[in-house]
């Protein structure tokens, strides 16, 4: 019998995740450019060249994606407050921006579901970009200023704050890989994003905590990393990525400091006198999120630079995106966060999902084997319970097919498919399985 509510501890909350660029649409309500806008006008970036202009048209559609929401008889929304939108120059609030996120709270409220609030899911104004982005120390100040606007609005309604989504995504992904806005692949500007986005995280949870604001917390995402194979050369090919990808930003906030791994080569490029700013942040966390997709292979590479490394295709099955289905990565990454970084810390399974090439028929849309990993991860999860994490809530990705950044609109995560022209919700039998597990007895 697949799992259900029952099998949970009695206030564990299930919920789905979204992202403002991905599903509300840019070019409604006075949202500002941002950089993933020029990043999607850049031949060669995104699929299509497509953005985010139109999305889901979320910002229209909220009442109706809600109460899908409410349908699956889930208890909380994961989604986040663009940046773009509520300061479209970075720094000059806009009072359509912050009225659309009124409405949005309420109507979450108003049918029963708990707001959990991300702060920066990656749409960087272009007005910061046009100053160096997350290169730029100044952008941490304007987060700081962009945290406490929204704060002062919404914060007495919201059940949590999440300062950051991702900050590999943020810096590593999109300053050295360059598969993400803005696209860079420069090892100093790297290290300094890595490094800029973790004290942004810290500089606001100090900034929030001093209004009095409560359960404040981060989302980082986690990758298992295995060695292609036993020789030692290869190990230390997984141990070096595990620490850029997993140990980076864990550590720096629970230990304050970097792994010697990473620094290895990333300390010549860290800006000036980065270990003063390791105080703040080391902030206390109220709760931690835990995004995790896939595990990936990793070989030694002598032939290129560091961190010396190539990805290795793994032999299991894969998802569109081509990543391993691996739901005990899940379950290791849970309970190692509990027994050597956060202790009895409340985690969130903030993100957990796969793509799809999921296609309508006759009304309906059949994905057994989003049903299949979806039920794999709560049982992941279930057991990293019963091993002695504490694990508050799950939340799968993504509610709805949506904007897959640089995929453009190609890959489909959602439990309900998006007809992108007529924008046209249905929900997929990955819903309805959910649904049902979800249902209560009264």
């Amino acid at each position: 019998m697949p799992l259900s509510r029952f099998d949970f501890p009695p206030d564990f909350l299930f919920g789905a995740a979204t992202a403002a660029y991905q599903i509300e649409g840019a070019g409604f309500g006075g949202c500002g450019p941002s950089h993933w806008d020029t990043f999607a006008a850049t031949p060669g970036n995104v699929v299509r060249a497509e953005d985010g202009s139109k999305a889901c048209d979320h910002y229209h559609q909220w009442p109706d994606d809600l109460d899908l929401i409410r349908a699956a008889n889930m208890d909380a929304y994961r989604f986040s407050t663009s940046w773009a939108r509520v300061m479209p120059d970075g720094v000059t609030v806009n009072p359509e921006g912050m009225d659309f996120y009124d409405r949005l709270v309420d109507g979450m409220l108003a049918r029963g579901l708990k707001p959990f609030q991300t702060l920066y899911h990656w749409e960087l104004p272009s007005a910061l970009a046009d100053k160096g982005g997350w290169t730029n120390r100044d952008t941490c100040l304007r987060f700081v200023d962009f945290a406490q606007a929204i704060t002062e609005r919404l914060g007495d309604r919201v059940a949590s704050i999440a300062t950051i989504n991702e900050p590999w995504c943020v810096a590593w992904l999109s300053h050295f890989i360059g598969a993400h806005a803005p696209g860079l692949r420069d090892i100093r500007a790297a290290a300094r994003a890595m490094h800029h986005i973790l004290l942004a995280h810290g500089m606001a949870v100090d900034r929030l905590r001093g209004m009095g604001q409560q359960n404040l917390g981060i989302v980082l995402n986690f990758d298992y990393a295995k060695a292609a194979t036993d020789s030692a050369q290869d190990q230390q090919a997984a141990a070096r990525w595990d620490g850029i990808f997993n140990r980076w930003f864990i550590e720096g906030i629970t230990r304050q400091a970097y792994p010697d791994i990473v620094l290895e080569g990333l300390a010549s490029h860290m800006p000036d006198r980065w270990q003063d700013d390791m105080p703040v942040i080391g902030q206390k966390l109220d709760w931690l999120g835990v995004n995790y997709y896939t595990r990936h292979l990793h070989a030694h590479d002598p032939a290129a630079p560091w961190p010396h490394l190539r990805h290795v295709p793994g032999p299991l099955p894969k998802t569109q995106m081509g990543w391993e289905i691996y739901p005990e990565g899940l379950h290791h990454f849970l309970t190692c966060l509990a027994r050597d970084h956060v202790g009895n810390l409340p985690l969130y399974v903030t993100e957990n999902g796969m793509a799809n090439a999921d296609t309508l028929a006759d009304g309906t849309v059949t994905d057994q084997i989003r049903e299949d990993f979806l039920f794999a991860h709560l049982a992941a999860t279930r057991r990293a319970i019963a091993d002695g994490a504490n694990v508050q809530g799950f939340f799968y990705w993504s509610l709805l097919d949506n904007y897959e950044w640089a995929e453009g609109y190609e890959k489909r995560f959602g439990l309900v498919h998006v007809d992108f022209d007529s924008l046209a919700r249905t929900p997929k039998a990955s819903y309805h399985a959910l649904a049902r597990a979800l249902a209560r007895n009264d």
